[in-house]
């Protein structure tokens, strides 16, 4: 069904970026989503430096909006891998005046989610953070290096990226400043969901068809929560869903699906002609929405 060796290369690839990142940075950290790039990112670093266990924390920015099964999930791999486990929480930035909660039927804490992540990489002091970017998954994305150089205001400059010729890696900064490392970059979605067939990497339930309550807005499927504002013609009903990608849920779209295996779920890829991140409803803010918040220092 699938080549064998193109995804053995791949993975070969991701773990020399992650033992790059081990070997030139003092305070690495892996941002933990609860995604299925973040996992698989998680069981790379385990082989990278099997049997030794990977020698960085995870740091999860936690909205208060997620999904219990992510958070459930989350908790329960860290006590199995006996990870280190970093939360920062927007509730915190927002109650020290650091972000401003937004209002109104299209709130969401996503966008907030920048100021907390810089916040706890200045508190921590890391030098470096893995995350689980892809450059097929978006346009802003596709512009990114492997290593990607953010300033001492932790911002991202596309124009001013390091050449990575023959997979040769600066890691040299000046005080203040980190980079952002994306291990799997060359990967695709198909990609990432046959190596998890391949690898039998655990998932949560929210990427398989289930039940849940939600509502249409302006063609996204999202799920329902108390803390979600409802307009006048919406309404919340049950549906058979699933989550393509999950984030914040204020702007993570469902799709209809029966898919609950990952078998079907690579037949279900394969069929589709809408990308990955067509569901998400916070990049429909604006054209250039992942960019501009790419560049403030966002994921």
């Amino acid at each position: 069904m699938f080549r064998l060796n193109h995804l053995r290369d791949l993975e070969s690839e991701s773990i020399y970026v992650i033992r790059e990142v081990a070997a030139q940075f003092e305070r690495p950290v892996l941002l933990f989503s609860g995604g299925k790039d973040s996992i698989v990112l998680v069981h790379l670093s385990r082989k990278a430096f099997w049997p030794a266990r990977f020698p960085y924390p995870l740091l999860h920015i936690d909205t208060g909006h997620n999904f219990k099964e992510t958070i459930r999930f989350r908790d329960e791999l860290v006590k199995e891998f006996s990870a280190r486990l970093i939360v920062g929480y927007v509730q915190d930035s927002i109650d020290a005046g650091r972000a401003l909660e937004e209002h109104g039927y299209n709130a969401s804490r996503n966008v907030l989610q920048t100021v907390t992540l810089l916040d706890t990489i200045e508190k921590y002091k890391f030098d470096a953070a893995i995350g689980g970017g892809r450059r097929d998954e978006e346009k802003a994305r596709a512009k990114e290096r492997f290593f990607s150089h953010r300033d001492e205001f932790g911002q991202w400059d596309p124009k001013n990226q390091r050449p990575e010729l023959w997979n040769v890696f600066n890691g040299r900064k000046k005080p203040g400043e980190h980079f952002r490392v994306f291990p799997i970059s060359n990967w695709t979605e198909m990609d990432i969901w046959q190596y998890i067939l391949m690898e039998k990497i655990k998932l949560p339930d929210i990427y398989f068809t289930h039940e849940r309550e939600v509502f249409y807005r302006d063609g996204v499927w999202l799920g329902y929560a108390p803390f979600m504002k409802l307009k006048k013609n919406e309404k919340p009903e049950v549906k058979r869903v699933r989550c393509r990608t999950v984030g914040d849920m204020t702007c993570t779209g469902l799709i209809m699906s029966a898919a609950d295996t990952v078998e079907e779920i690579i037949q279900e890829i394969a069929a589709t002609r809408i990308t990955e991140r067509g569901g998400r409803y916070d990049d429909k803010r604006s054209d250039a929405a992942m960019e501009e918040r790419k560049t403030e220092g966002y994921f």
